[in-house]
């Protein structure tokens, strides 16, 4: 079995067990064929992410509990769709991310420099 990497090239790091996150639900940001999404980026949230993806149809604050989903609040770190984590970029509201678990893959659908530009840094990225 093949360690996935992060973005930065090392062996990918847990993004969040509370809330448990990951297309997996393993607290990884990790994918597969059935992901459609590419859940691959993770981030910290914040209140001008969660309402811009409200506004977009993204409902992200609602508890989903059939799909073990507790909903998000400011603050939680969750392994967000790449294409959504670029569409709040290039809106100006993209939230931070946390480099060491942010999947490689995410490199498809974003710029590392963009990815940099929203990094917290290793002591608040815990």
């Amino acid at each position: 079995m093949t360690t996935a990497l992060n973005v930065l090239g090392t062996p990918l790091a847990a993004c969040s067990f509370d809330p448990l996150t990951g297309w997996r639900r393993d607290g990884c940001c990790q994918s597969d064929d059935g992901d459609r999404g590419s859940h691959l980026v993770c981030a910290r949230v914040t209140v001008e992410f969660l309402n811009f993806q409200m506004e977009r149809g993204n409902d992200l604050i609602t508890p989903r509990p059939q799909h073990r989903f507790a909903g998000l609040k400011p603050g939680d770190r969750w392994c967000v769709c790449a294409l959504r984590w670029r569409e709040a970029f290039e809106a100006g509201c993209a939230p931070p991310v946390v480099l060491e678990a942010t999947h490689a893959g995410a490199l498809e659908f974003v710029l590392l420099d963009w990815l940099r530009q929203h990094a917290l840094a290793p002591s608040a990225a815990g």
